[in-house]
């Protein structure tokens, strides 16, 4: 909103100043800093009303060394979060890009979500919380509209190299431009295409997936987009919800992304630097660098009072919110395949858990006893039980997710 103010002002007005909010690391900067405040100064009032409105975790007996000590601790302080993504972004981004709505969309979609889910395991005393066939319901009905939207968007568009007798007099104006002394068009265009790891020209088309359908497969490119869109926002929404077993290990992780996906967001909305790096231009995407900064600043504000011991607990407000926008984000800017590197630690406790539940069906149908790979899942679980405690066990996950972040950024070859 002050972002369209002051364009306004600068336009009509010559004040001092004002050509600041032009600025994208401008505006993410203000973005932190503001949700930094709501969630550590705001976020004691809201710890403290919590306490007294005895919304308190109610913990189960798993064994684990400390865990009864974390009965009673507020739960549900994923609306800091929420608060310290939605209001930086509402005042500081341009609230009519498309880019940035979808990002607004998804983080009240899954907070509504996940709010809804810990108000029934507070107040109506149901530990299952909200039925999960409702959760993948509504994470499900986030992906069609994000995929939709992607599909069909005309302002969602990338900037490709083109052939200019192969270039229909119904799209964008061709762009001449010039690249280690040669001379090629480019073009902004919809398309189906995206980022991929390990590969040589680092993009991957889902359209082509269907190429043994014939010459019209490209009608059916929707089909194969919702399917990855669907599969991604469940599967990483599902991953960060588990990952919030143990203090700070969540919020510390998903803010490693953040600063990952906020880098990548600029610089695939940065026309110099996308062609620089050789990767992906995308027309308007730039603007969601104010939503990681928000979302960044959020989550390590959050940290300043979930880290051990903590004094408040996200709940699945917080968690399944933070999945829905990592993966929604990633797919905006074109790296949803870069997720499973990413966003390893998720895909690992996610694996865990899959892996013992499966091993324990076979083994107790095969031998009538059913046996475990782990101690306990998640794998977070696990190391408690051998004896680790919680702030190593967290600390490290932070390292592994910071070396994962790396390694994504060199699958794209940037250079």
């Amino acid at each position: 909103m002050l972002y369209l103010l002051f364009e306004y002002l600068h336009k009509h007005y010559d004040f001092p100043g004002l050509r600041l909010f032009q600025y994208l690391t401008f505006r993410a900067s203000l973005s932190i800093i503001l949700s930094l405040i709501i969630t550590t100064v705001y976020g004691r009032r809201i710890i403290d009303y919590l306490h007294r409105k005895q919304v308190g975790e109610t913990v189960r007996n798993l064994g684990l060394e400390g865990q009864m000590q974390k009965q009673g601790t507020p739960t549900m302080g994923g609306i800091m979060i929420l608060l310290g993504i939605l209001i930086p972004t509402l005042l500081f981004a341009n609230i009519t890009n498309v880019y940035v709505i979808l990002m607004i969309i998804t983080t009240v979609w899954m907070g509504v979500i996940g709010f809804v889910d810990d108000y029934i395991k507070v107040f109506r005393k149901n530990k299952e919380g909200l039925a999960g066939r409702f959760k993948v319901v509504g994470q499900v009905g986030l992906a069609v509209i994000v995929g939709l939207t992607m599909f069909y968007n005309s302002n969602i568009v990338v900037r490709q190299t083109v052939d200019e007798t192969t270039v229909s007099k119904n799209t964008a104006p061709m762009i001449l431009r010039q690249k280690e002394g040669k001379f090629y068009y480019s073009q902004d265009v919809k398309s189906t295409k995206t980022n991929v790891p390990f590969y040589k020209n680092n993009e991957f088309d889902y359209a082509k997936v269907l190429k043994f359908l014939g010459k019209d497969y490209e009608k059916y490119a929707i089909i194969v987009f919702l399917f990855f869109v669907i599969t991604i926002v469940t599967a990483v929404s599902n991953g960060a919800n588990l990952t919030d077993g143990i203090d700070g290990l969540a919020t510390g992780t998903s803010a490693i992304i953040g600063i990952t996906l906020g880098i990548l967001a600029y610089v695939s909305g940065n026309t110099v630097i996308a062609d620089y790096l050789n990767i992906m231009y995308i027309p308007n995407s730039g603007e969601l660098i104010i939503f990681a900064g928000a979302f960044v600043g959020a989550c390590v504000g959050f940290l300043w009072y979930n880290s051990y011991p903590a004094q408040i607990f996200m709940g699945d407000t917080g968690s399944l919110t933070i999945g829905g926008i990592i993966a929604v984000f990633a797919i905006m800017i074109r790296k949803e395949l870069l997720i499973p590197i990413l966003c390893g630690v998720f895909l690992v406790e996610v694996l865990s858990v899959t892996l013992q539940v499966s091993y324990f069906k076979y083994t107790k149908k095969r031998f009538g006893e059913g046996r475990r790979i782990f101690l306990m899942s998640p794998l977070h679980h696990h190391y408690q039980k051998k004896g680790y405690h919680e702030a190593k066990i967290v600390t490290r996950f932070w390292i592994i997710g910071i070396m994962l972040a790396i390694i994504t950024f060199v699958t794209l070859k940037l250079r």
